[in-house]
């Protein structure tokens, strides 16, 4: 594996603060731009026609200056919306400034960027540029890279360059090494990855005791596991709660333990964090496990307690237990979802699902992109083809603020009922919005061309919207 590793020297590097403002030293253009204007009002208003450097740089000619801080800002919001291009954009543009001290963090913010926006290649030819002061410091991006893509050999390898430079002294590399293989089935070198931590004094901590209490249930059974669970216990350096108990609670699952895995969880619970709901979900899943809706619904209301509001992802965790445990009923008054609108729409029952939509509406609540798919699809299916192309065109306005796109399969099975029905200005209509969204396709064109053809109208327009040549008899 990683043969010997080399320890380093412990070296803290500290992460430095700029707040100096960024500016053109040699500036008499007059801009267009408000002097009033921030730059999230610019990048929201301009983004999609200039990019984001020539955006950045107009507004440093120009006078205005320009704070670090609002830049990493603008770049976490611009993450958060996933439009990771235009955050590397920010991110290259801020490395190239003078004035700007490029942090460790900045480093790792930009790898993981480079891997979203352009693969693990170009992260590799970044990573082999930086300094060694910087390479320690930001890794575990592209080693998190390889294992999200469970590149074995890639991985190693890394390591292998790491031990090399000493930089091999957290549990950290290791843990992800442990994901890796597990990700991939390596179980015995999950085992081999935790004999070199202990050989070399490389500390554990709960994630690398929760890596290796799963593979030792694939490898050496449940016995192996509640040794490893009983070294946690004597590890003075870790504190037992509730995610490794959750560990052990599935490893009973699995094996069949019902009365060992219900005694873990039940000391789950007393773990739990109060200010925090993500244990209470993981325990919702393991009772929906050990089909105990007792356990679920108990859960449920114990996290409601918790302080702020519970995330879609909850009620969807709490749905998808109850659903699966059979008891529709019981789902449905805890709260109306999309879990609960595919289920019905799943089996037909196109009137319960209107009626859910609708009880949702009433209450306020906002439909998302999924739930306009889940409505499109259950309509096309049962062909309500005018309520399939209202739920499209409510979902061209969610379009504008996410990544999402129908299927081409709802795309033309809403064009192919225009053709069928003879709708020419509605069929015009319906492909400009969808050019308009990126989504037209030759087929879309050829069908709208037949149509155009049917009726013996000029077809010149539709060849406009995206300069294409199309053979007629295609």
């Amino acid at each position: 594996m990683y043969s010997r590793i080399r320890l380093a020297a412990n070296k803290t590097f500290s992460t430095i603060s700029v707040s100096r403002r960024v500016s053109s030293r040699a500036s008499t253009d007059t801009s267009s731009l408000s002097h009033h204007n921030s730059l999230e009002e610019i990048l929201r208003k301009n983004g999609p026609r200039l990019s984001v450097p020539s955006l950045l740089q107009q507004r440093v000619d120009s006078g205005h200056a320009v704070t670090l801080p609002e830049l990493r800002s603008i770049t976490n919001r611009l993450i958060k919306s996933n439009r990771h291009d235009l955050a590397l954009q920010m991110m290259e543009w801020m490395e190239t400034q003078k004035e700007v001290h490029f942090s460790a963090d900045d480093t790792c913010l930009r790898l993981e960027l480079i891997i979203k926006s352009h693969g693990l290649h170009k992260a590799e030819e970044y990573f082999e540029k930086l300094s060694v002061k910087l390479a320690k410091a930001s890794y575990l991006p592209l080693l998190r890279g390889y294992v999200k893509s469970k590149l074995v050999q890639e991985g190693e390898s890394l390591m292998e360059k790491l031990n090399g430079l000493g930089f091999l002294v957290t549990p950290h590399p290791f843990n992800e090494m442990m994901k890796l293989y597990e990700a991939t089935r390596q179980y015995e070198k999950v085992v081999l990855v935790i004999s070199l931590m202990k050989g070399n004094k490389i500390p554990r901590n709960v994630l690398s005791y929760n890596l290796w209490m799963n593979a030792c249930c694939e490898v050496n059974g449940v016995a192996g596991v509640e040794s490893v669970y009983m070294e946690m216990v004597d590890d003075t350096s870790v504190e037992v709660g509730w995610s490794s108990l959750c560990t052990l609670a599935n490893v009973y699952i699995k094996g069949g333990f019902v009365e060992k895995a219900s005694l873990v969880l039940e000391s789950a619970e007393k773990k739990l964090n109060r200010s925090n709901r993500l244990g209470y979900f993981f325990l919702i899943k393991l009772y929906a496990s050990l089909g105990n809706k007792e356990g679920v619904v108990k859960l449920w209301e114990a996290s409601k307690s918790v302080s702020g509001r519970a995330t879609c992802a909850n009620y969807i965790c709490v749905l998808t237990s109850l659903v699966k445990l059979g008891d529709i009923a019981e789902a449905e008054s805890v709260f109306i979802s999309n879990v609960l609108l595919g289920a019905y729409m799943r089996g037909g029952d196109i009137r319960r699902a209107e009626a859910l939509h609708h009880r949702v509406l009433e209450r306020g609540g906002t439909p998302n992109y999924k739930t306009w798919e889940i409505l499109m699809e259950g309509f096309v299916k049962c062909q309500s083809m005018e309520k399939a192309i209202d739920a499209m065109h409510r979902a061209f306005e969610v379009m504008k603020h996410c990544h999402w796109r129908p299927s081409q399969k709802i795309v033309m099975a809403i064009a192919e009922y225009f053709e069928k029905e003879a709708k020419m200005d509605e069929a015009n209509g319906y492909v400009r919005d969808l050019h308009r969204l990126g989504l037209a396709s030759l087929p879309l064109y050829r069908l709208l061309l037949r149509m155009h053809e049917h009726v013996q109208r000029p077809a010149s327009d539709i060849f406009k919207l995206d300069k294409i040549i199309m053979d007629r008899e295609s």
